[in-house]
């Protein structure tokens, strides 16, 4: 009688979630074509079972139905800019990060794949210049620093050129007997050039970029000018890298078509809430905090905001595929051995349901067959010089 219990209790769960999500498809057509009566009314269904508190369902329902609503009457750009301007305390925010961090392996996996063939990649020399778009607040570089630092004949000069957030690791980089420099540029990355970053032959030159190239414009926002991505590629290019370190989301929110990009969006983070679900407590407040600024804030800019003012624009890792190589790029192979370490790290230290995949050089990973996130290592095709 318990397990038959149990057995139905899961299939009215799994009911809900398939009435939710049609209940949120239905609601996103309704928008879409200003049907605003439908849409009040699926709305209002909607709210009755969702809950920011609740299950992965509750709360995933919770969320897509205020982009829906704030889509609806015209407040997307105004409600995103009042989520960004949101400040937490500092104590607040980092416990909810190494929550993230500890609960999902997508960015520590990330992190590792990076600083590996960082680390390969300089094996032997003295200097090395790592261009990173996108710093993550220095979360990746303490880690490699200390590496850097107990390696035998001792650290290699390191230097940082960080093109978006203020300068991290320095004290800690003293602290290991690193030598360390780092130069910041705030500027938008597609105006950035090679003479910029003051590049010495000397130095091994590592390009790297964790999450952060879905934010870059695509072509549906000014089909007149470049796309800024593939200006940024075919910069990346011209530096003529020892490595280029790319992770990015595997899913696309730039579809022309609204009831498209939000279907896309919603399987997305229904993977992410439902992994949340299971790797952190429910009652936990960095796990609000984390879908409150994190999942939240990204599906309320897909859902809600349009034009520039829509900036998760993350595209498929195949769609990157296709960008790098028009840019100029090349792929180079996956290491087994960071494949085999990745992938022994994660059966290890997380939730059974994480994926680690492979797929044309790419490193994949994912949550209960779904992947999520691509990464992969790039250098420059052609020299510069038979542009």
């Amino acid at each position: 009688m318990k397990g038959r219990g149990k057995s139905a209790q899961g299939r009215s769960s799994a009911n809900e979630a398939v009435e939710l999500s049609t209940l949120l498809i239905h609601c996103a057509q309704a928008v879409a074509t200003d049907n605003r009566r439908s849409a009040t009314e699926l709305l209002r269904q909607i709210k009755q079972h969702s809950s920011p508190k609740g299950d992965a369902t509750q709360r995933l329902a919770h969320c897509f139905a205020e982009g829906l609503e704030a889509r609806l009457a015209g407040s997307g750009s105004q409600l995103y800019r009042s989520l960004m301007a949101e400040r937490i305390p500092v104590v607040e925010y980092l416990k909810a990060y190494w929550l993230y961090l500890a609960a999902c392996c997508f960015k520590m996996t990330a992190f590792r794949f990076s600083n590996m063939t960082i680390l390969k990649a300089i094996a032997g020399r003295k200097k090395v210049h790592i261009v990173d778009y996108g710093v993550n607040c220095g979360v990746q570089w303490p880690t490699l620093l200390y590496r850097l630092a107990t390696l035998e004949g001792g650290p290699p000069e390191v230097r940082i050129t960080g093109i978006d957030l203020p300068q991290p690791g320095v004290n800690y980089a003293r602290q290991l007997g690193v030598p360390f420099k780092f130069h910041g540029i705030t500027v938008r990355w597609d105006t950035v050039c090679v003479d910029d970053l003051n590049i010495d032959p000397d130095e091994v030159l590592i390009v790297n970029s964790i999450m952060q190239f879905g934010n870059l414009m695509d072509e549906g926002v000014d089909i007149d000018s470049p796309s800024p991505r593939d200006v940024v590629l075919r910069t990346i290019r011209k530096m003529q890298p020892d490595a280029f370190v790319l992770h990015v989301m595997n899913v696309s929110f730039s579809a022309p078509f609204f009831v498209t990009r939000f279907r896309e969006a919603l399987f997305f983070y229904s993977a992410m809430f439902d992994m949340l679900d299971a790797t952190a407590p429910r009652d936990s407040h960095q796990r609000f905090l984390v879908e409150r600024h994190l999942f939240r804030q990204c599906s309320l800019n897909v859902v809600a905001c349009e034009g520039t003012g829509r900036v998760e624009r993350p595209e498929t890792y195949k769609q990157w595929q296709v960008r790098n190589h028009r840019a100029g790029l090349k792929q180079l192979p996956l290491d087994p051995d960071i494949v085999k370490t990745l992938r022994d790290n994660v059966r290890v230290q997380y939730h059974k349901d994480f994926v680690i995949d492979t797929d044309h050089n790419w490193l994949l990973q994912g949550w209960k067959g779904r992947i999520l996130y691509a990464m992969s290592t790039w250098v420059a095709d052609n020299p510069v010089s038979e542009l």
